[in-house]
């Protein structure tokens, strides 16, 4: 019988725990890793702060292969070891990358001589290449989760994208093997093409997102349904039955904003092919406003009016509990004068002045 791979995840943010669940599912022995003694305590305990659909379900059902520590040095027997810290944005959404530098960095004096390091948190071009770290056995890899459909698009993806070296470099065969247990298309190419692969697969999903949300806005222009035109959208080969057309509050989650800003710094000093980054930032902002361009309207927002509001759901998307940019929280920044009472089944917001948060719908 071939040995069973040892796999080790070093940050157990949203990203690390849903690939660490769909690899313990897979068959393989898994080392969680993050420096925070308190997330360590608690997962131990299988309190897990992200809801996703099985998450939890997963682990439980794998407790017997995986193990959770925030000593790097249980990463010694892996055979694979990940960086999969989620990278933290802050308010104008840039990420914190000297942050994973420096986490990959101490990560990579714990791995054996055989091991390999692979980096699945999200990055900017040229970030992998300045790691310094045996080329030969370090990898990109670009996940695609969805908040709310993490754990499955982590079992089942629809390809896997690695970036090696080169275009041309053999694939380390503890790698090779991992991968094929996902049964999909593997595409190999250089670390910086990887990096921007991911990079440009949010870019397209802004871009639909954006288009969306103009088009809605030109449907009520001229009287137009916007969602008799959805099926005939769908049904176009070249949009696609799984294209992002459903009109909503601009984008929200983090990780799309996160590398708009990315494509927007290597873009920079091009200004005319900024520009389009710019109005992707700009739209977004104004669809977020919405809610509250109507409030104002309807003078619901003035002193001499005392509206209580109600707000049903805080997360970002159903079914989560991420509030990342979410339309629901720029919502109660904006509301000063109002008295509101929010929901949430599964988020818990600190306790601001005119909000009051209750415990059922």
């Amino acid at each position: 019988m071939k040995k069973i791979l040892n796999i080790g995840f070093v940050g157990l943010t949203h990203l690390g725990l849903n690939y660490l669940a769909a690899s313990s599912e897979k068959g393989f022995k898994v080392v969680g890793v993050d420096l925070d003694e308190n997330k360590v305590d608690k997962l131990k305990k299988f309190d897990i702060d992200y809801k996703e659909p099985n998450l939890k379900k997963t682990i439980l059902k794998n407790k017997k292969k995986i193990i959770f520590s925030s000593n790097l040095n249980f990463l010694k027997s892996c055979n694979i070891v990940f960086i999969s810290q989620d990278v933290f944005t802050n308010s104008l959404n840039k990420g914190d990358f000297d942050g994973l530098r420096k986490l990959t960095m101490q990560t990579s004096k714990f791995l054996n001589k055989k091991a390999i390091m692979v980096i699945l948190s999200q990055t900017q071009p040229g970030f992998t290449r300045k790691i310094n770290f045996d080329n030969n056995r370090l990898y990109y890899q670009v996940e695609t989760l969805i908040f709310g459909e993490a754990l499955k698009r982590a079992l089942n993806p629809e390809r896997i994208i690695i970036g090696c070296k080169s275009s041309k470099s053999k694939v380390n065969r503890f790698f090779i093997n991992y991968l094929k247990k996902f049964s999909c298309p593997i595409i190999k190419m250089g670390y910086e093409s990887a990096e921007l692969a991911k990079i440009s697969i949010n870019i397209l999903l802004a871009s639909s997102i954006t288009a969306t949300n103009v088009l809605a806005r030109a449907c009520e222009k001229v009287s137009a349904d916007w969602q008799e035109i959805i099926p005939a959208l769908k049904l176009d080969k070249r949009i696609g039955k799984n294209a992002y057309i459903k009109p909503g509050l601009g984008i929200s989650g983090g990780n799309i904003e996160r590398d708009i800003d990315s494509i927007g710094e290597i873009l920079k000093k091009e200004n005319k092919t900024f520009s389009i980054i710019k109005v992707f930032q700009k739209n977004s902002l104004y669809m977020k406003s919405w809610v509250y361009r109507v409030l104002k309207k309807e003078k619901i927002l003035s002193k001499k009016n005392k509206f209580n509001i109600g707000i049903l759901g805080l997360s970002y998307k159903e079914n989560t509990n991420s509030i990342k940019n979410s339309p629901a929280i720029y919502l109660l920044k904006k509301i000063k004068n109002a008295k509101v009472n929010v929901y949430d089944p599964e988020v818990i917001l600190k306790k601001t002045k005119n909000c009051q948060q209750a415990d059922n719908i």
